[in-house]
C-alpha cells in the first residue's frame, strides 16, 4: 500500500531518497493537488559535477516524471562566496570568466537527464547570478538580512564546527546561507517555486529558505533532502585513486566511469540501482539478490544503465565492450583511457615505472615498484616483473599502443603522438 498520496514522495520512499521533510503531509497534499515547482542548487566550482550531485539530479528527474517542474539552479552568484558546508577551510575564489565556463561546461550534463522542452512540466536552468549580482549592499541587509540572528547563524553545524576547530571562517562564508535563504524567497517570485530539494548537509540553509520566505513573503514554501552517497559501511562515496567521479567525459572517460560503477562493493548495488537507474523495484531486488559470481552481472547491469543515463546507451555500450575485450579476450580495448607520449621519447626509451606513473596507474614510481615487486603490473596482458625495464616502439602492439594493466581492473594505453 502507498505511503503517500502523490507519486513522487512514493518514488523517494521506496527508493532510498528521502530523509528529511518540513512538512510530509502539508507537501503530499500539494503534490497531489496539482503542479508543483521544485529547485535544487549547484554551484560552479569545477568544469564538471560530480557523483555526488547524482543524487539531487536524479531526485528531480523523478520530480518530472510524476508530473512537476524542476529547476536546475546554477549558482553562478553563490559560487563566489564558498559554500562552507562540510569544508575545513575557505573554497579558492574563482573569476566571474571561470564560473562562466564551468557553468557553461556543466549545463550539457542536465540536458541528457532532465526535458527542457516547453509545456508546464519542462525544465527550467537557471543562474542565481542574475540577482544576487544586482543586489544592493544597504537594501539587502535591511530587507533580508534583518530576519536573520546571529545567535542562530552559530548553531549550524557549517559555522559551528569551524570555530569549534578554531579554524579560520570568513565573514564571506557567514554570507552564504543567507544568500541560498534568499534564492528560494527569490525562485517562489519568479517562477512559483514552493519546494527545495537537496542532500542532507543543507537541511539547515533549506529551512533557513523556508522561514525567510515566511518572514518577507508570508509564502508556505518546502524542503525535503535525501542520503548522501555514502556505502553501506557509512564511508563517502564517489572518489577514486584519481580524484572524484566527474560526469563530463573531458574530466573522466566514459570507459572509467563504467569502470568505477562496474567495481562498486556487494553491499551497495541494491542502493545504487534504487538511486540511479529507472529500473523497476522488483527486478532492482532480483538483480540485488543474486549471490556469488553472479553479482557481478547485476554490477555490469547497474554500471550500464548509470553510464547510459549520464553519457549515453552508446557510451554504455561501448564501455562494456572494452571491458569485455579487456577482461575477457586480453585485447587492448580502444575505449581504454589512453595517454599520449611523444614518439621521440617513446623511441628513447621510458622507464615502465615512469610509465604507469604517467598513465595514472601508480602514483609515484615507488608504487609502481611495489606493483611490479607484488605481481600486479602487466605490459601488453604479459606479466612484468623486471622493474627496471624500459618500454620502447618494439612493444607497441598491432594497435599503435603499449597496454599497461595494474591488478585485474585497472587498465590504460599508451599511444605514441
Amino acid at each position: 500500500m502507498a505511503r503517500f498520496r502523490s507519486d513522487f514522495l512514493n518514488v523517494l520512499s521506496t527508493r532510498g531518497f528521502l530523509q528529511d521533510c518540513s512538512d510530509p503531509e502539508g507537501l503530499d497534499a500539494r503534490l497531489a493537488g496539482g503542479i508543483v515547482t521544485a529547485y535544487a542548487g549547484f554551484d560552479a566550482t569545477a568544469p564538471s559535477l560530480h557523483a555526488g550531485h547524482l543524487t539531487q539530479i536524479m531526485l528531480l528527474s523523478w520530480f518530472q516524471e510524476t508530473g512537476h517542474r524542476p529547476i536546475a539552479l546554477m549558482g553562478g552568484g553563490t559560487t563566489k562566496v564558498g559554500d562552507p558546508t562540510g569544508k575545513e577551510e575557505m573554497r579558492k575564489l574563482l573569476s566571474d570568466a571561470d564560473i562562466a565556463a564551468n557553468i557553461a561546461s556543466i549545463r550539457g550534463t542536465f540536458g541528457r537527464i532532465l526535458d527542457f522542452g516547453g509545456g508546464p512540466t519542462g525544465a527550467i536552468l537557471v543562474n542565481n547570478a542574475d540577482w544576487l549580482d544586482e543586489l544592493k549592499y544597504i537594501p539587502f541587509l535591511r530587507d533580508v538580512g534583518r530576519h536573520f540572528t546571529v545567535n542562530r547563524m552559530l548553531t549550524f553545524d557549517s559555522v559551528k564546527l569551524r570555530l569549534e576547530r578554531e579554524q579560520p571562517f570568513s565573514f564571506l562564508e557567514f554570507n552564504y546561507m543567507i544568500l541560498q535563504a534568499y534564492d528560494f524567497v527569490e525562485l517562489y517570485r519568479r517562477a512559483g517555486c514552493t519546494l527545495q530539494v537537496g542532500g542532507s548537509d543543507q537541511w539547515g540553509n533549506i529551512v533557513n529558505g523556508i522561514d525567510l520566505a515566511r518572514r518577507m513573503v508570508e509564502a508556505e514554501l518546502f524542503g525535503l533532502t535525501s542520503p548522501l552517497l555514502t556505502t553501506a559501511s557509512g564511508r563517502k562515496m564517489g572518489k577514486t585513486e584519481k580524484g572524484a567521479v566527474w560526469l563530463n567525459a573531458d574530466m573522466l572517460s566514459p570507459y572509467e566511469f563504467w569502470q568505477y560503477w562496474r567495481n562498486v562493493d556487494d553491499a551497495d548495488v541494491e542502493m545504487l540501482l534504487k538511486r540511479f537507474t529507472r529500473l523497476p523495484l522488483d527486478e532492482v531486488a532480483r538483480l540485488a539478490a543474486l549471490g556469488g559470481a553472479e553479482i557481478n552481472e547485476a554490477k555490469k547491469i547497474l554500471a550500464d544503465e548509470v553510464t547510459a543515463l549520464v553519457h549515453s546507451r552508446a557510451e554504455a555500450d561501448a564501455a562494456r565492450k572494452a571491458a569485455e575485450e579487456t577482461f575477457e579476450a586480453g585485447g587492448a580495448a580502444a575505449g581504454l583511457p589512453s595517454v599520449d607520449v611523444p614518439r621521440a621519447e617513446l623511441e628513447t626509451g621510458i622507464g615502465a615505472l615512469a610509465l604507469f606513473v604517467r598513465a595514472g596507474l601508480a602514483a609515484s614510481n615507488g608504487e609502481a615498484r611495489r606493483l611490479v615487486q607484488g605481481g600486479g603490473a602487466r605490459v601488453n596482458d604479459a606479466p612484468l616483473t623486471d622493474e627496471k625495464t624500459v618500454l620502447g616502439p618494439a612493444d607497441l602492439n598491432a594497435d599503435g599502443a603499449i597496454k599497461l594493466s595494474a591488478g585485474k581492473k585497472k587498465h590504460a594505453l599508451v599511444r605514441a603522438v
